[in-house]
């Protein structure tokens, strides 16, 4: 009976581990959709370009219960950006409709400014 219960133990976390690792940030493929959707026009990992760096809009939200919440929000809502030099437009929409690549996404730029 024990080996069974060690068994079963052992499968159940083995499940849990490969489970989370399925989940696990991928900042390569985070990156690469950032280049392709245009984001990196603007904005560069760690230092202002034409808007803020990604990690300054990491360490802007840190800290915020909605953070995830703004921040997707701002990537598929086509909002009102203003820059410095007064101009506004509005921010450009993720063409991607894959809700697992957004979330990544999302949470690579959150982990940004840790």
């Amino acid at each position: 009976m024990k080996i069974r219960t060690v068994c079963l133990a052992t499968a159940a976390l083995a499940t849990a581990l490969s489970a989370g690792s399925a989940l696990a940030l991928d900042a390569d493929a985070a990156q690469a959709l950032a280049k392709k959707e245009g984001c990196t026009k603007c904005h560069a990992v760690d230092k202002k370009k034409e808007a803020k760096s990604l990690t300054e809009i990491s360490k802007s939200l840190k800290g915020k219960a909605d953070a995830e919440a703004k921040l997707l929000h701002h990537l598929t809502s086509g909002e009102m950006v203003k820059f410095e030099d007064g101009k506004e437009e509005e921010h450009k929409i993720l063409k991607t409709k894959d809700k697992a690549e957004i979330k990544n996404l999302t949470d690579w730029i959150l982990s940004l400014g840790k």
